[in-house]
């Protein structure tokens, strides 16, 4: 049979063949999968370096030198609002897992031993029984919780993934303590571990005592034992030779070099110490200066990196820290909780201090260079932008997502959703010292307005961020509409998550919930 074809008809065959033999065609060009870095830093305030996140320079930003960080800021987007839980281990889980913490139950630090709760007791309160052990990438191991890791699921996605530093997942003897088990091709430096014992290579990061190694030996790093190479350094130069092979390969990566510093012991850093000592501050304050120009010289080493490779053009980075800046005595020098100023309190604290980070993103052909973003976000939502970021959809994980991806806001900076609502649940007591709720709270922000629950005090705060970021000036009892709307959201997402929730000592009945406490007033 012959068949007499139009020049019309010709004409779509002819397109449709080009089409299928050039899927590009007719379409704007696509880079390859970006690469991916997570440059996660231990304990740094908001305050603690010379890019000023609010809408002032302060004399804590004049005090800091930390020039790689004003490149990422000149060349990226600048979070004023960016938010982690008050201590490290539940922003590090609901990082890798996409959940908040009071979701994961893991609301506190894991010990290195197994099945150790790091609560101190609390004269009024019993302990909760939270995820001791952390985050577990196997089903079925007691006081974890189990989840789809971030690693794993861009390794599944054709990324190869490197981890470098401090990871602090799980406790030692279950899998969550090994970032292999999480997803991760290559573990540079990480375990169960939440801080050094040493920064020094003179040292074998380790400070051994009764000539036992000590158990925060920082592992791996034999080949720089008895150098003078820094731990900040250590891990980075590391990180950077890991991912050498995929750049060879022309595979994408995703790198997690996750800083052990600033995190107590403060050991100066010996090539920044004497400047910040001659500034005059005392020793304690200039050394944890020096600590933090140490981990902005990684940053530089990184971003140097990138344009040597001429791989800067198609890799994000992701700057952020874990909590809020550490602001006790005498681990820090001059007054305790003014070391995060104009933020009220520090680490372990549910107050803005204690939870508002320094958080800065760098996309070329995406984020334009220079912006600044005042939408809040919280450290869950890593875990759905990266995967958007690396275009992954519709991934398997066998936990549900918290976070909501920040991609709009990397977009468009005057991004804004004042109806979300975030969530801090911190049932736990951090440490034997007293400070401003730094022991079981909880709070629940939605637009500008923050809610703080001090279970102790049955106290309901109420501010309003916009006009009062030091949360100074209590509008509880001059507001109390805003404070029941807020109670009942936060009471009803706790319960929907199923959080753990205290009990007082003398009864042994629950605390009530926030909205219980309205109620009653």
């Amino acid at each position: 049979m012959n068949t007499r074809f139009t020049a019309w008809q010709y004409y779509v065959i002819i397109l449709a063949a080009l089409l299928l033999n050039y899927p590009t065609l007719g379409q704007s060009p696509s880079k390859s999968k970006p690469n991916i870095i997570v440059f996660l830093v231990d304990d740094m305030g908001w305050q603690d370096t010379s890019v000023p996140f609010w809408n002032k320079a302060t004399d804590f930003n004049r005090r800091y030198h930390t020039p790689n960080m004003e490149r990422l800021a000149r060349e990226g987007m600048k979070f004023t609002n960016a938010y982690a839980m008050p201590v490290c281990t539940p922003t590090r889980v609901s990082l890798i897992t996409g959940v908040n913490a009071a979701h994961t139950r893991v609301t506190h630090w894991t010990s290195p031993d197994k099945n150790k709760n790091t609560d101190y007791a609390d004269p009024a309160l019993n302990a909760v029984d939270w995820n001791i052990n952390g985050f577990s990438p196997v089903a079925g191991v007691e006081h974890t919780f189990h989840a789809t890791a971030l690693p794993e699921v861009l390794r599944q996605n054709g990324y190869y993934t490197v981890h470098s530093g401090k990871a602090h997942f799980g406790s030692e003897g279950t899998p969550g303590a090994d970032p292999l088990h999480a997803g991760f091709d290559i573990n540079i430096a990480g375990s169960s571990i939440g801080h050094p014992a040493s920064y020094s290579g003179r040292a074998n990061y380790d400070s051994p005592a009764n000539g036992k190694p000590n158990r925060n030996a920082v592992p791996g790093l034999e080949a720089y034992h008895g150098t003078d190479t820094f731990l900040s350094d250590a891990i980075t130069v590391e990180a950077l030779k890991a991912i050498g092979k995929p750049v060879a390969d022309k595979k994408p990566f995703f790198l997690y070099l996750a800083h052990y510093a600033v995190h107590v012991p403060l050991t100066a850093d010996p090539r920044f110490l004497n400047k910040y000592l001659q500034a005059g501050l005392d020793s304690t304050e200039a050394k944890y200066a020096a600590l933090l120009e140490g981990m902005d010289k990684s940053l530089g080493d990184v971003l140097r990196y990138l344009d040597e490779k001429k791989i800067s053009d198609n890799t994000v980075v992701l700057f952020m820290s874990d909590n809020g800046g550490l602001s006790i005595t005498p681990a820090r020098g001059g007054k305790a909780w003014t070391h995060n100023l104009p933020l009220k309190a520090g680490k372990g604290s549910v107050y803005e201090g204690g939870i508002r980070e320094p958080m800065l993103v760098k996309w070329p052909g995406v984020v334009k260079a220079g912006t600044v973003a005042d939408q809040y976000v919280i450290v869950e939502d890593f875990y759905p932008t990266i995967l958007d970021i690396a275009g992954v959809r519709n991934a398997k994980t066998v936990q549900k997502i918290d976070g909501k991806t920040f991609l709009p806001i990397l977009k468009n900076p005057a991004f804004k959703d004042d109806e979300r609502g975030l969530v801090w649940h911190h049932p736990n007591r951090w440490i034997a010292a007293e400070g401003p709720n730094i022991h079981y709270a909880s709070a629940f922000r939605q637009g500008d307005w923050k809610l703080i629950y001090d279970y102790r005090q049955a106290k309901l705060e109420l501010y309003n961020l916009r006009n009062d970021i030091g949360e100074e000036h209590d509008l509880a009892a001059s507001n109390p509409s805003k404070v029941k709307e807020l109670a009942t959201l936060l009471t009803r997402q706790l319960k929907a998550w199923n959080a753990q929730w205290p009990t007082f000592k003398t009864t042994g009945k629950p605390v009530p919930f926030p909205d219980e406490l309205v109620a009653k007033q």
